[in-house]
């Protein structure tokens, strides 16, 4: 699938913000089962200073300065990206095997399960959804087996419902009310695996937003979307799943960034010189390409 993205993000202040810092993450970049076409970002009032470069986990960030007064920030993405991902249930090892080899791995590089493995800024290790988690890791059960149960009965047991959360509420908090959107069903999913020590991390992206005739809208379509890399072992790496669906990541994902959780993907971060507060809207539309 060949994907045109376009994304507007906009900031209207009560006051006018004398001074801005920020970083953002809105770029995608080619990764496995991906290809960028092309990608350009729009930003207004336009920054005195514009520095591109990638985090720790290879993704495209760009820093900007304001120093003008402003009332508003717009933020507008405009990207074509080709997705092709195949999508099946495959044999993984046991579990336990997984835990052991990702507490005996060295490996430091980025994309070692030993960073997918702790708690984080914003995933704790919660003893409840540890043992939510477990019914679905009974003794020996391949991993991916387990994890794909365990992200259906997510779906299952959690309500899709805007405005329950915000995103600072915490998985524990999510957990107890059983409902929220994709970032606190993905948190929830990553702290009750790495509860068990398994590597689980956080994906931000894109979902299609145009269906073809007879199939149903994904949940989370229209906005931001986020879901869940399970590791699966050396052979047969990391997979993603999306819990907010019950389904496999698929053509319909388009992946912006990659981190422990949504502290690390967050598509706009900043500091602003101002007195107020803050409305944010943000419009999202991936379309295929004919």
């Amino acid at each position: 699938m060949i994907y045109d993205i376009r994304q507007t993000t906009t900031y209207h202040y009560a006051s006018s913000v004398a001074y801005a810092r920020h970083v953002l993450r809105l770029t995608p970049i080619d990764r496995m089962g991906q290809r960028v076409h092309a990608a350009a970002l729009d930003i207004e009032p336009a920054p005195i200073e514009r520095r591109e470069g990638h985090d720790f986990f290879g993704n495209r960030m760009t820093w900007i300065e304001l120093d003008q007064p402003h009332d508003t920030l717009s933020v507008r993405v405009a990207a074509r990206v080709a997705v092709k991902r195949d999508v099946a249930p495959e044999a993984t090892p046991p579990w336990e095997e997984i835990r052991e080899a990702a507490f005996a791995s060295i490996d430091l590089s980025p994309n070692s399960p030993a960073h997918y493995l702790f708690p984080s800024r914003q995933v704790s290790l919660d003893p409840e959804i540890r043992a939510y988690a477990a019914d679905s890791f009974s003794a020996g059960r391949p991993v991916l087996d387990a994890a794909v149960d365990l992200m259906r009965r997510i779906k299952a047991d959690f309500v899709y419902e805007i405005g329950a959360t915000t995103a600072s509420t915490t998985p524990p908090m999510s957990f107890a009310l059983r409902r929220g959107v994709c970032q606190d069903f993905v948190h929830i999913m990553i702290s009750g695996m790495r509860g068990l020590g398994l590597p689980a991390a956080y994906v931000s992206g894109y979902l299609r937003t145009a269906q073809a005739a007879g199939e149903d809208r994904l949940e989370g379509a229209g906005a931001m979307h986020a879901w869940v890399l399970v590791g699966c072992g050396e052979d047969v790496g990391w997979r993603g799943l999306d819990p907010t669906n019950g389904i496999f990541v698929g053509d319909d994902h388009v992946v912006l960034a990659i981190g422990r959780d949504y502290a690390d993907v967050a598509p706009i971060d900043g500091v602003i010189f101002a007195s107020g507060g803050q409305r944010l809207e943000v419009s999202v539309s991936v379309t295929p390409v004919e």
